[in-house]
């Protein structure tokens, strides 16, 4: 089984090195930039996503909320590893409310189990365990809803529970994250306090 994750990888960053030189230098042009003014670039591996146009290729309609079950920086290196297969846009500390942008907006990340959410979707991993509340810090609350709030409003997104998903309630998926124990109601009032319309 691990040899064929490692040979996946290494399919995946070879497919990598075969996409158009424009689209390639269209991801490295974005290098230490970001789309959220507050957070930090900390690009996920180029074989974790898929690079897009969006939202002109696809629109985006929603943000999803994840829990990673692993801690901030074991998250960042999931990212970077080729052979995960994995990403997700933002990935929010539970200390201190820092964020990683890993993949660009108008890039697809991998989060959320099903293709047609990814391409329209912004995913959103804060750090902890759904069965440990702890780790959902006033800090942690405060800067995911002001970075949902701003990719709401950028996009048009409603700010509700319409349009701002937990992982587990999108189709297909297997993952029980949020969880009980986000706390949806303060969560969507600190997004619509935090709005700039």
């Amino acid at each position: 089984m691990h040899r064929r994750r490692i040979l996946q990888g290494a399919a995946a960053t070879a497919a990598a090195a075969l996409l158009p030189a424009s689209t390639r230098a269209m991801a490295s042009s974005t290098a230490g930039s970001t789309d959220y003014p507050l957070a930090h670039w900390t690009p996920a591996s180029t074989a974790n996503y898929t690079a897009s146009t969006r939202p002109s290729a696809y629109p985006v309609e929603c943000v999803i909320i994840h829990v990673t079950q692993e801690m901030f920086s074991d998250t960042i290196g999931i990212f970077q590893n080729p052979a995960k297969q994995v990403s997700a846009n933002y990935v929010v500390r539970s200390a201190d409310g820092y964020i990683a942008q890993c993949v660009r907006e108008q890039d697809i990340a991998w989060h959320a189990g099903n293709w047609d959410y990814n391409t329209r979707s912004v995913g959103i991993e804060h750090e902890g365990w759904v069965d440990q509340p702890a780790y959902f810090t006033n800090a942690l609350y405060e800067q995911s809803a002001l970075l949902t709030a701003s990719v709401c409003d950028r996009y048009g997104i409603p700010k509700d529970r319409e349009h701002i998903l937990g992982h587990a309630e999108v189709p297909g998926t297997d993952h029980t994250d949020p969880g009980p124990n986000w706390d949806w109601v303060r969560y969507i009032r600190l997004v619509n306090l935090f709005s700039a319309g």
